[in-house]
């Protein structure tokens, strides 16, 4: 398995016992072997939303900072495939956590993202790649 990329509402999800697919999120994490990868729109996008819950916020950083999650995007290196994608699917109202991850994905390669955004369903990678959703979402 290449990379698996991560989205925010799976660390939300993850470390908020009360998120309604915290089981689910927190057992695939568990069970991932290849290495997590985001970016940081994406780590303060959870660590935004985990801001009320006591040490969430800080275990994200200490994921970052223990290399579980890891960053290998530069926006200043990366700002105009980014914008190219935002103006792709701004009909869609994707965010820059979102572009982010997409354009990791060309630049990685993989198809596997951690993710409980339905826009993946919807959004491609490379010139026309499905994502493949490492969670079944409920409609």
């Amino acid at each position: 398995m290449n990379a698996v990329l991560l989205d925010t509402g799976a660390i939300v999800a993850a470390l908020d016992r009360s998120e309604h697919y915290h089981h689910i999120c927190s057992e695939t994490l568990a069970g991932i072997n290849a290495p997590l990868v985001t970016c940081e729109p994406v780590i303060a996008e959870a660590c935004y939303l985990l801001r009320t819950m006591k040490g969430a916020a800080d275990a994200v950083l200490a994921n970052v900072a223990a290399g579980l999650f890891r960053l290998p995007f530069s926006l200043s290196e990366s700002a105009e495939p980014v914008r190219a994608l935002l103006r792709k699917y701004q009909d869609s109202h994707i965010d820059l956590a979102d572009a982010c991850l997409i354009h990791l994905a060309s630049e990685l390669r993989t198809p596997e993202i951690l993710t409980l955004d339905r826009d993946f369903a919807h959004y491609r990678w490379g010139k026309n790649n499905l994502f493949r959703m490492l969670i079944p979402l409920v409609k």
